[in-house]
């Protein structure tokens, strides 16, 4: 007799597992190494990686009450946005004291994407002697489109 749990591929049991977490938590180390690697991870002090689920879809505007011409109102409008911006914005909400390096997709199902960002202490006197301390120097690379996902969101990244 086949059982639930040895139907599941692993990749599958590990979306369960992501199901049942949290929005951002912190991992001990990346799901994907080389790709981590790739994007500047160490495993080093000051490094942390911090895995975070976004819904998939449209976003939801909500209705106004009041009185306005209701030509324009809509109820789905995408974000200018990614959805990969959109986790390292949370991720860097959720630490503050930490910097979005960069990031990288670790899995997708019908609901949610979670994406895996890499942080950077950047007070941590490991960082601080390295050269990633200029990258880092100034608070909220997220937020004003500085992460390779925020650059190629505004048009400097050809692909």
């Amino acid at each position: 007799m086949i059982t639930m749990a040895t139907r599941h591929s692993p990749e599958k049991k590990r979306l369960i597992a992501y199901r049942k977490e949290g929005t951002v938590i912190r991992i001990e180390k990346p799901t994907k190494l080389p790709r981590a690697r790739a994007l500047g991870y160490k495993a080093k002090q000051g490094f942390a990686v911090a895995r975070v689920r976004v819904p998939m879809g449209r976003r939801k505007r909500p209705l106004f009450k009041g009185g306005r011409r209701p030509k324009t109102r809509g109820r789905f409008f995408a974000l200018d946005k990614s959805k990969q911006q959109v986790a390292e914005e949370k991720a860097s909400r959720k630490f503050t004291n930490m910097e979005v390096l960069n990031s990288y997709l670790v899995g997708k199902d019908g609901v949610h994407k979670w994406f895996e960002v890499i942080l950077i202490d950047r007070t941590h006197p490991v960082i601080v002697k390295s050269p990633l301390a200029a990258n880092t120097r100034q608070r909220g690379r997220a937020f004003r489109g500085l992460t390779s996902s925020g650059k190629k969101t505004r048009g400097l990244v050809r692909s």
